[in-house]
């Protein structure tokens, strides 16, 4: 294959989130959340192989027809921001006048986090919670907690949006990679795992779920208070 062709196949690659999201929302609509999940953890593992992808066949110069990032976003959002925030809602964990905040809270600020120019940092790092209410959402499903408790996390981490504070980035951030890749793989493993059993009460997955995540919300904030702003 050529440099252009392989450059086009990753475009291609990138553009089947689009049908993923769809498979995902008729789930959601059906109140079928297990299924809506294992589409959208499938939607995630084709977010995080393509970007390296991209960036080893150069789409930019050998496929400059099509806007990579501009597609990344279309679908980030939908798989990321919209079907979860219905879900919330939909599902009952987040009813009555508690998830329509959630829902308008939700797609509003990550709509302005989405188009925000300022959102990676030197170090390719996320500036402010990067919008990634589908692995929130997973794990509120996995965990069921009490609906104030869904409130207070979605209007925390919608006001981190847009503080000067770090995220990591999963392939990108050079810093603590060793660890952060590992973790990573282990939050897809482990939330495959509660979508596939349909979310029952597994403690291993729970907790699994919860080291995980606790880690990748911590440590760009951890990074900056051991080496600086730009460590």
């Amino acid at each position: 294959m050529t440099p252009a062709q392989k450059a086009l196949g990753v475009h291609l690659l990138t553009a089947t989130g689009a049908v993923l999201a769809m498979l995902a929302m008729l789930e959601a609509v059906q109140h079928d959340w297990s299924m809506m999940f294992v589409w959208l953890v499938a939607a995630l593992w084709v977010d995080g192989i393509d970007g390296p992808l991209a960036r080893r066949y150069d789409v930019h110069t050998n496929a400059p027809m099509f806007d990579g990032v501009l597609l990344d976003l279309i679908i980030d959002y939908l798989t990321y921001v919209f079907i979860p925030a219905y879900a919330l809602y939909g599902s009952g964990l987040m009813d009555g006048w508690s998830g329509w905040v959630a829902i308008i809270v939700i797609t509003y600020t990550s709509a302005l986090y989405f188009a925000d120019t300022r959102m990676k940092t030197t170090d390719y790092s996320f500036r402010g919670f990067p919008g990634c209410w589908n692995m929130l959402v997973l794990v509120l499903f996995a965990l069921t907690p009490p609906w104030w408790v869904c409130l207070g996390l979605t209007i925390v981490l919608s006001v981190a949006m847009f503080l000067p504070v770090k995220f990591v980035h999963p392939t990108r951030t050079k810093r603590w990679s060793m660890l952060t890749l590992p973790m990573s793989v282990a939050w897809v493993f482990f939330a495959s795992w509660a979508a596939l059993s349909g979310f029952e009460n597994i403690p291993l997955v729970d907790i699994g779920l919860i080291v995980t995540s606790v880690y990748l919300t911590l440590a760009g904030a951890a990074q900056q208070l051991l080496y600086g702003p730009e460590g």
